[in-house]
């Protein structure tokens, strides 16, 4: 791997999203969008609390409609997350949602119509001092290299979304956040390393578009999006399941946990059962897992199949169980707390990590 794409994220401009910055070597940064009628502001906001409480840090929000702008301004005045307008085809909603209080809008040149209206939401959000996040999918290219049999699919969205930074920066635009999208892996990560390198100040929020229901969904993610975090691409990324938005965001944490860049709760470690094992393995671990959802605190938890073993293999967790024979052990760091009974041994657990972390 190349020094520049080794350092691509300390490379890019930094662009600030209400008081989130993207790029620039800060944290990469984790966001969803809201599956609720923008128009009704409350339910919007409840979904955005429960969003904010899984560690979502940015939110996007579609505006459909005229009829969805007052209840768009509400939101962008009482939500906890800075608040991104999703524009499609209208370029006055782009507009009016810059005055509503976005802070920031996510527009697709490519389906807003003519370079005039394309201008005319420069211009807006400029006045406003917010930042656009230029975003090209695989479905909305711009129509000037859409047909073009000379370049690939990979070409073709790396050119659509390079032609349209450069229109932006010839107005004078510099608070570009780049997205391009496909739904498959391989498309994805080729796209994303392109663009790093034209663009290797352009900040990059990455993901996996029609990526699939959370059980596909997350794999592609994983696979794409893993990658290329770990090849130093990517300031902002939303992972997009067809499923409960929090689940995005609790696999965004996930893979920034697997990847070594960000922690903010724990990681769960815990053995593939097997003959030797003789306790409930499976059930203990998934009422593990279901618990440390509601635990803030980035440290390992193991919860490992055998009594003899489990304790050394899971040396490098801070806590943990080791089961076997209606018994478990508790751990810490690879030595010995205590035996407790197997029908206790998850309370046991978690009154110990909330008396040595919380």
């Amino acid at each position: 791997m190349d020094e520049k794409r080794r350092c691509a994220r300390e490379l890019t401009r930094p662009v600030h999203v209400g008081n989130v910055v993207v790029g620039g070597g800060a944290p990469v940064s984790v966001q969803s969008m809201c599956t609720t009628d923008t128009a009704d502001a409350e339910a919007t906001l409840d979904q955005i609390g429960r969003l904010e409480r899984a560690g979502c840090e940015i939110i996007r929000v579609a505006v459909p409609s005229a009829e969805a702008l007052d209840g768009f301004g509400e939101i962008c005045a009482r939500s906890p997350l800075p608040v991104v307008a999703d524009i499609h085809f209208d370029h006055r909603l782009a507009i009016e949602a810059c005055r509503r209080g976005a802070a920031a809008l996510r527009v697709n040149p490519g389906n807003i119509g003519s370079w005039e209206r394309v201008d005319a939401v420069i211009d807006e959000a400029g006045s406003a001092g917010i930042p656009i996040r230029i975003g090209v999918n695989a479905g909305s290219l711009d129509p000037a290299y859409a047909e073009r049999e000379d370049l690939t699919h990979v070409e073709k969205l790396v050119a659509s979304a390079t032609s349209f930074v450069e229109h932006f920066r010839a107005r004078g635009f510099e608070d570009i956040v780049l997205s391009a999208k496909a739904h498959g892996v391989p498309t994805t990560v080729e796209v994303n390393r392109a663009l790093s390198c034209e663009l290797p100040e352009v900040p990059l929020h990455i993901g996996v578009t029609e990526a699939g229901t959370a059980r596909q969904g997350t794999v592609k993610n994983a696979a794409a999006i893993g990658c290329l975090l770990m090849e130093g691409i990517g300031d902002t990324m939303r992972l997009s399941l067809t499923a409960d938005p929090v689940e995005e965001v609790y696999v965004a944490w996930d893979l920034l946990s697997a990847v070594g860049l960000r922690r903010l709760r724990p990681e769960l470690v815990s053995c593939p059962t097997c003959g030797r094992c003789q306790w409930d393995l499976m059930g203990v671990a998934a009422e593990v897992e279901r618990r440390l959802a509601d635990v803030r605190a980035p440290i390992t938890v193991a919860v490992m199949g055998c009594v003899v073993n489990g304790p050394g293999e899971a040396r490098g967790a801070d806590i943990g169980l080791a089961g076997g024979r209606g018994k478990a052990v508790l751990f810490a760091a690879g030595e010995k707390i205590r035996t407790v009974d197997e029908a206790n041994a998850v309370d046991e657990l978690f009154a110990e990590i909330e008396r040595r972390f919380s």
